[in-house]
């Protein structure tokens, strides 16, 4: 028989929206790979998976309906033990062909392996395929036992006694090959032919389908059904732009791909349809706003050209009447008290000050060994205007201590109870409503940032400095009393704050010094009982991140080891040195100067004279070589230096492209190792000096083959 397509379904109870994706994909390619591994369908195959509230499917092309018989190579035993003398079968061998089925007419046909004590012998059989209906059933165990379940849900059968567990009660399944259906279970149910669609707008039910490729049509057409997921996200994406379209001129919906998922995990036929609120509640921040309507409704709000929020938003509706005034007018009436309470928490929490919240910060607990959020705050205090006194020519000092005094307080607010995501927003609109000062204000909001990869900076030096401290004494705390990141194990997001930390100090940490700004931040933990100075191991776990963080910036691992080898301390030089260390490898001379350098370090770390240059006295060389070696040094070293210290780092490392000759020259012409300890110990001093001037942007040994 040919091979053809398959189709399996379990219908279920509307499933957990935000799962729904990944619950699709994992049914999908478990059961495919399944399939695979048997012989049923090619490797290269491709499954097309369908997924909604009331569905997990998926269609496989090209499966057989029985995998081919295999040759198998069936080990035995030993030729010593399952043969005698004379060459005939033991009885251990006998009992062992019985196992397989087999007797005594099988042993001319054993074959030997090996020779001499290690000889086996083996017997070749062959092994029948997977019947379609066997490989199914087992691969749909596999997916289903595979399925990435949020939380399982235990119900019974409709015999009274059996329980079964699952995300959701299952109540059909379907298995069709081609046009005939394939008789497997699960989940108490038996396959075939029959699905549903849409509870209350399908034109049949149940769905009777005709072979695995009408599928997705019948459920679109008898169904309202759009089965798949991604079609079915299309759909709505381009509804809620024709929609907004229609709203009027300018208008987008809010871009948001995550309500976009979980609104198209919510919907089976969807239907974008135009709401409005009204305008008067326009006078709370539009975060508040855009966030109970995200949150709490899955609506999309409008926002015109310029990003501001409009009073219409769109709903995507499950079902299509003739006049949907009735849903419009549902939806209006149900979000009203939504927004009215964010307008009764604005308007409340602006009654009482953000300085006037301040003490109830040390009620609130931050960690049980770290103290309150109040003594956690006078830490970032200091901290934040100890980094703001490194941060020319602002100097914002007073403001930074001003915006830490503040940052946390919104935390103790209505709107912030009720909408933790606004924590650091609400403080801005609530601290231009004091008066405070604009830069402060706009620090608090930005003293979270960057969030996550690829999120904005702060926007200011004040800004800056508050958010290096909060996070800076997050880190550094947590280290200081043994709370560090394990495995996969990060329950503080250590790992995350550390990359806030090296990206604010690589493209904004131009006066900040690694070791000295991670000192700095333990004295404020003085009065912490067992915390101990972290801040060695805090300065290895930056460099680790950071290193990870360049190689997927795309610096190969040579070069990133190169420049971290040497601890750099200004981090915002980093990507300047990486550059200089790409630019120096692609020259001819590139090879053989870090294969010296390489030799140098060697050489030096085994000696027992001079470890640096300070004791080389020009007038105890005698070799013509190291004489050339010493000219040529002293003619490139200031050169290097001056650029070193402009920050042209590559024109630094070029420099040394001079060098090559008199190196490869003295290393084929003079002993460093010379019989005399004078002259021993100048060499080793010269060649001190020359990995002095070789060494100030990167290892350059770490770039050698």
């Amino acid at each position: 028989m040919n091979p053809q397509n398959l189709l399996v379904e379990l219908f279920v109870e509307e499933l957990p929206p935000k799962a729904l994706p990944a619950l699709g994909e994992s049914f999908a390619r478990t059961l495919a790979a399944s399939l695979q591994s048997q012989g049923l369908a090619a490797s290269d195959v491709k499954p097309t998976p369908y997924a909604s509230p009331r569905r997990l499917a998926v269609r496989i092309p090209a499966v057989a309906a029985k995998a081919a018989d295999k040759a198998v190579a069936q080990k035995l035993m030993p030729v010593a033990v399952g043969l005698d003398a004379d060459g005939k079968p033991t009885p251990a061998l006998l009992k062992k062909l019985g196992a397989l089925g087999l007797d005594a007419d099988a042993a001319p046909r054993l074959r030997r392996e090996g020779e001499g004590k290690a000889e086996t012998l083996f017997i070749d059989t062959v092994a029948p395929g997977a019947t379609l209906a066997e490989g199914l059933q087992k691969a749909l165990a596999e997916a289903i036992a595979k399925l990435p379940i949020p939380k399982v849900m235990a119900y019974q059968l409709e015999d009274g006694w059996t329980t079964v567990k699952f995300v959701r009660p299952a109540h059909g399944l379907v298995a069709l090959h081609g046009a005939d259906v394939v008789p497997v279970q699960a989940l108490g149910l038996t396959a075939g032919r029959e699905t549903h669609g849409h509870r209350f707008e399908a034109q049949a039910d149940p769905i009777v389908l005709r072979d695995a490729d009408s599928y997705a049509d019948q459920l679109r057409e008898q169904g309202a059904v759009i089965a798949s997921f991604d079609a079915r996200r299309a759909e709505i994406a381009a509804q809620l732009q024709a929609a907004a379209r229609q709203a009027g001129p300018g208008l987008h919906p809010i871009d948001d791909a995550a309500l976009l998922d979980e609104v198209t995990a919510l919907v089976e036929r969807p239907n974008v349809l135009l709401c409005q609120f009204d305008p008067a509640f326009l006078a709370v921040p539009q975060e508040c706003l855009i966030l109970t309507m995200k949150a709490n409704q899955k609506y999309f709000p409008l926002l015109d050209a310029a990003g501001k929020l409009t009073h219409r938003f769109l709903v995507v509706s499950n079902i299509s009447p003739a006049d949907p005034s009735a849903v419009i007018e549902g939806n209006e009436r149900v979000v009203r008290p939504r927004l009215a309470d964010a307008q009764f928490f604005f308007e409340q929490d602006r009654k009482k000050r953000l300085e006037d919240r301040v003490p109830g910060l040390d009620k609130v607990v931050y960690h049980a060994r770290l103290g309150s959020q109040g003594e956690r705050m006078r830490r970032v205090q200091a901290l934040a205007g100890g980094i703001a006194r490194q941060i020319p020519p602002s100097f914002p000092v007073e403001q930074a201590e001003r915006a830490a005094l503040l940052a946390k307080t919104d935390l103790l607010t209505d709107m912030v109870g009720e909408f933790p995501e606004l924590q650091g927003i609400m403080g801005r609109y609530y601290a231009a409503h004091d008066g405070e000062d604009a830069r402060v204000a706009e620090a608090i909001e930005d003293h979270y940032k960057p969030r996550f990869s690829g999120d904005d900076l702060p926007r200011s030096d004040v800004g800056f400095a508050l958010a290096l401290a909060d996070k800076t004494e997050t880190l550094v705390g947590l280290f200081g009393i043994g709370e560090r990141p394990t495995g996969d194990k990060d329950p503080f997001a250590l790992r995350r704050h550390t990359l806030g930390i090296l990206r604010m100090l690589m493209e904004r940490g131009q006066g900040i010094e690694l070791s000295r700004y991670l000192e700095n931040a333990v004295p404020v933990f003085s009065g912490v009982a067992g915390f101990s100075d972290p801040s060695a191991d805090v300065q290895t776990f930056l460099y680790d991140r950071l290193a990870n963080l360049l190689r997927e910036q795309g610096w190969t691992a040579q070069e990133v080891d190169a420049v971290l080898a040497l601890s750099p301390q200004i981090l915002a030089n980093v990507p300047r040195r990486l550059e200089a260390v790409r630019a120096f490898a692609a020259l001819p001379e590139a090879a053989a100067l870090a294969a010296a350098n390489k030799r140098v370090g060697n050489i030096l770390r085994k000696s027992e004279g001079a470890k640096d240059g300070s004791g080389f006295n020009a007038d105890l060389l005698v070799e013509p070589a190291e004489i050339a070696l010493s000219q040529a040094l002293n003619a490139v070293a200031p050169q290097v230096q001056q650029f070193y210290a402009a920050g042209d780092y590559t024109a630094a490392l070029k420099m040394l492209a001079a060098l090559k000759v008199p190196v490869d020259t003295f290393f084929d012409q003079v002993m460093v190792n010379a019989e005399d300890p004078a002259l021993r110990a100048n060499r080793l001093a010269l060649l001190a000096r020359l990995q002095e001037a070789m060494n100030q942007v990167a290892d350059l040994s770490r770039l050698a083959a």
